[in-house]
């Protein structure tokens, strides 16, 4: 027996039996690393004087095995049992009841295809005609499947044959999926290959790409998603979420890692993966996926976001899979899988470096950066200029806070003025880069508890960390600074290690928050040649009292005062040195 393939593209097919026919089918740039079963077709051929309605369909060959590469498919995969529903003469003789139809129905998930017909297949010729007159269609008459990426399968039912050419037409049954994921898409080579990669294992991909402020064509990567596979393609624009709700928050606690780190990379995951998930739940999809290497933090801060808002996804990491990570273990094997599958790879050379932008910040590591010794190559950074040559005046401007959040910058020099968060900060990620503000190399702890060392840029971050610190300290209490200042690190940690949605870091935001309430007033900064230098501040809330601290005033404080506050606070002093007296003389 022979099947006949009309323009059904890209896919290969095997079968056998002569009562149960099974097709398996796969598009052909999965051919070499087919997965059991990843899209299995079954058809069917009832003898003429079929059993009656309700009994089972014959099968022949239950169980049999057929092998394709290494794939494996087996008749019980698909499941449910055939039904008999009343026969009419629908399109082409495939006529049946709605109550037959319904009946007839097994489980049936959606499965992406190629395909534009269904198939022809030859049958064996004699026996009666249960489709009786008038004459079946030709042949010939192709029958096309539903526009779109998505093939809804149909019922295993086929009419009983006859020699007519109708009798010799053939329907898949089943194609098995795992369901739709949502891969947070950045367009580069990883991502790309993963998309492909989960496409081979059988999962519908939505894709789903961030704009969180870094320059990208994301017109162009929406285009190379679907030409890749992906069923749809989501641009969502987070930036000024992003702003407000993570960067913010960041400026009110001063936060701060190991000192020095300002935490860019480490804000925007928690606010990218909260989108991702809000698309899974929209889509209904259980799986989201990412391409954050196993070694690092963001792998956590991705799934400890998607874990907290949905408890029942389910999180796809490649590079945490052996049967991914032992594939390509280096760049050369994902350039190699790209070409094998069409993906488009960079016609330059990649910098021997990796990078990660957004709106806050830009990072730099791994490649020649591993080794410490290694100063950073002149044409790495991207986001400052260098301060050696930068203008030779500075930028003068102030910058209006209320509640610790920056609300107005003007630049003093020629007026400028800007008042919304994204705008604002976008103006400061201008005017600190063009003279080469924000840049660290340092090298930090992960998580996972190895040190890298990572190149930071983080120019309007940088700015604002100045301007707001000078501001707290000119309208803040001294003992709820001191209590802020430690808030301020456990934040930073919090941030770092990818809990921003857990009770503490709730917790420690709104302590925060509650501290900034009369954080208000205007700071006046220079920036130049890389540095932010603090020229003056205001504040209507201000507890600086010029009049008690002036050396010209003596006001309401008593200086003879100031001999009673010494020696209560030299008591301490004086027993402690007493004992460690007495012991030395031992």
């Amino acid at each position: 027996m022979g099947l006949k393939l009309m323009s059904l593209r890209d896919f290969f097919f095997f079968f056998n039996s002569t009562t149960t026919t099974k097709l398996f089918a796969f598009p052909t740039d999965q051919a070499a690393s087919l997965a059991g079963g990843v899209v299995t077709l079954s058809i069917a051929r009832v003898p003429a004087t079929a059993a009656p309605r309700g009994a089972a369909s014959p099968r022949a060959g239950n169980g049999q095995s057929l092998r394709l590469g290494r794939g494996t498919c087996r008749e019980e995969e698909w499941a449910g049992r055939w039904e008999w529903g009343e026969e009419g003469r629908g399109e082409e003789g495939r006529g049946r009841s709605e109550e037959g139809r319904k009946r007839l129905a097994p489980p049936r998930p959606q499965v992406a295809a190629n395909a534009e017909r269904l198939l022809e297949g030859a049958g064996p010729r004699g026996g009666a005609c249960a489709h009786g007159p008038p004459p079946c269609p030709p042949a010939t008459t192709p029958r096309a499947l539903p526009p779109g990426p998505e093939l809804i399968t149909r019922d295993a039912r086929r009419n009983p044959p006859c020699s007519a050419d109708c009798c010799r037409r053939w329907s898949p049954v089943t194609m098995s999926g795992k369901g739709s994921v949502v891969l947070a898409y950045s367009g580069g080579l990883d991502t790309s290959c993963i998309l492909v990669w989960l496409k081979e294992q059988g999962y519908d991909v939505i894709a789903y790409l961030a704009n969180i402020g870094q320059k990208e064509d994301f017109e162009e990567a929406r285009k190379k998603a679907l030409k890749l596979g992906a069923k749809k393609v989501f641009i969502e624009d987070i930036s000024k979420e992003f702003v407000e709700e993570f960067i913010w928050p960041a400026i009110q606690s001063s936060a701060l890692y190991e000192d020095r780190y300002l935490l860019g990379t480490s804000l925007a995951r928690p606010c990218i993966a909260r989108k991702q998930v809000e698309i899974a739940q929209r889509e209904g999809a259980k799986y989201v996926s990412h391409g954050a290497t196993g070694k690092g933090n963001d792998q956590i801060r991705f799934e400890l976001t998607c874990y907290s808002l949905a408890p029942q996804i389910k999180v796809i990491a490649p590079w945490r899979m052996p049967e991914f990570y032992n594939r390509f273990q280096g760049r050369n094997d994902l350039m190699e899988y790209a070409k094998q599958h069409g993906i488009p790879v960079p016609v330059t050379p990649k910098n021997p470096w990796s990078m990660d932008e957004n709106l806050m910040h830009i990072s730099y590591e791994a490649g020649i950066l591993e080794n410490p010794k290694n100063q950073a190559p002149p044409g790495l950074y991207t986001k400052t200029q260098d301060p050696a040559k930068a203008p030779n005046s500075p930028d003068m401007l102030e910058i209006e806070f209320k509640k610790g959040v920056p609300v107005k910058v003007t630049n003093v020099g020629d007026g400028t003025t800007h008042s919304t968060a994204l705008e604002l900060f976008l103006y400061l990620n201008e005017v600190a880069g063009k003279h080469g503000v924000g840049r660290i190399d340092i090298v930090e702890n992960r998580f996972i508890g190895m040190k890298s060392r990572g190149i930071y840029e983080t120019p309007a971050g940088t700015i604002l960390y100045h301007a707001h610190l000078d501001i707290e300290a000119f309208t803040m209490d001294r003992e709820v600074r001191k209590i802020k200042q430690g808030l301020g690190l456990k934040f930073a940690e919090l941030v770092y290690t990818g809990f921003w949605h857990s009770p503490e870091c709730e917790f420690v935001r709104h302590c925060i928050a509650k501290s900034q309430e009369r954080v208000e007033g205007k700071v006046q900064v220079s920036v130049f040649k890389g540095q932010v230098y603090i020229l003056g501040r205001e504040s209507p809330l201000s507890l600086y009292n010029e009049e008690l601290v002036s050396m010209n005033v003596q006001g309401d404080y008593e200086p003879v005062d100031a001999t009673g506050f010494i020696n209560i606070n030299s008591l301490r002093l004086k027993e402690y040195h007493r004992l460690q007296n007495k012991v030395t003389a031992k």
